[in-house]
């Protein structure tokens, strides 16, 4: 196991300030409070946004969320909705904001480096003419994560630039990824749970239980 020199480890934000520097006049000045024309544009744009949050001990969780782009609504300037859909009842993230209803969210649109970051206050709903507009296939959720937005900013594409992400030309070959249902499988350790069980399962879940 490696050990870690205590001697080495960074305790204060002087410290930090002192190796990183300070934000640019720009940077300090690009986080806006709402949700104005251009938040709402790129929400309606975006097909995928990672919420995270936290528990009341500070204990920590990323969620993804996806769906058609435009699937989470903007209520008004203060709030937007976020559906919840069927997954696999875990239910971290709402579990988190009962405790702790600090919530953060990154927004991405395929090919675009920039993405728009949000921070707020959330809580669960399950008031209906919230929900229907959220409806696919005739089925509205049953609960959505209201966020009353307290910053709005664009982070830059620094991140994407360095991965190369958006560049199908640097991913890698379909035979050359892990395997979700062989991690499971052996995470989990159940009789009978082998990557072939779980793929099965994954495959159906995935064809089935979208909605």
């Amino acid at each position: 196991m490696i050990e870690i020199d205590q001697s080495q480890l960074i305790t204060s934000e002087a410290e930090l300030r002192s190796l990183i520097g300070y934000p640019s006049e720009l940077v300090e000045h690009k986080v806006i409070s709402l949700l104005d024309a251009n938040c709402r544009d790129f929400i309606a744009k975006s097909p995928f946004l990672v919420v995270s949050t936290a528990d009341s001990n500070g204990n920590c969780d990323v969620s993804p969320r996806g769906d058609a782009p435009g699937f989470v609504h903007a209520l008004d300037d203060k709030h937007l909705i976020i559906p919840e859909r069927p997954g696999n009842k875990r239910i971290d993230t709402l579990r988190n904001i009962l405790s702790n209803p600090h919530i953060g969210m990154q927004f991405f649109i395929p090919g675009l480096g920039e993405t728009l970051r949000i921070n707020g206050h959330a809580y669960i709903t399950k008031e209906e003419k919230l929900l229907k507009p959220l409806s696919v296939k005739d089925r509205a959720p049953q609960i959505g994560i209201v966020v009353q937005v307290e910053e709005c900013y664009m982070h830059c594409a620094k991140a994407f630039l360095r991965s190369q992400l958006w560049k199908p030309e640097t991913w890698l070959g379909k035979e050359q990824l892990p395997s979700p249902a062989r991690i499971i499988s052996e995470h989990a350790n159940l009789a009978g749970s082998t990557p072939e069980v779980i793929a099965a399962r994954l495959e159906d879940g995935y064809k089935n239980r979208l909605y």
